[in-house]
């Protein structure tokens, strides 16, 4: 189940990278490789980043929690060579397509 969830999340970053000209995923291995990347970061560094930035987070009203998200996208783009993020904007915009592409995916595999 864990293989076909990480397979699934590859895909929806070779969509997101289909859809926005901002992001570039070099091929099906690097998507592959990108979304292990993503998937360790937001497991063990954006938990850490959320505490760090809570009182920031309620003064927004969670809105902030946008922003960390699109950093650790952006900082998955600057160290991974087949995954390329041209900007915050980019980013943004990037990590909430990716969002629901892959929340789409994963419903569709549990019905």
């Amino acid at each position: 189940m864990l293989l076909l969830v990480w397979i699934l999340n590859a895909v929806a970053l070779l969509v997101v990278a289909y859809i926005l000209p901002g992001i570039t995923v070099a091929s099906f291995g690097s998507a592959l490789i990108a979304a292990l990347v993503l998937g360790l970061l937001n497991t063990v560094i954006k938990p850490l980043l959320i505490l760090l930035t809570l009182p920031l987070t309620i003064v927004t009203l969670g809105l902030f929690l946008l922003v960390l998200n699109a950093l650790v996208f952006w900082f998955a783009g600057s160290i991974l060579k087949g995954f390329q993020v041209d900007g915050f904007w980019w980013a943004v915009i990037g990590a909430i397509v990716y969002s629901l592409v892959s929340t789409a995916l994963a419903g569709l595999l549990a019905s």
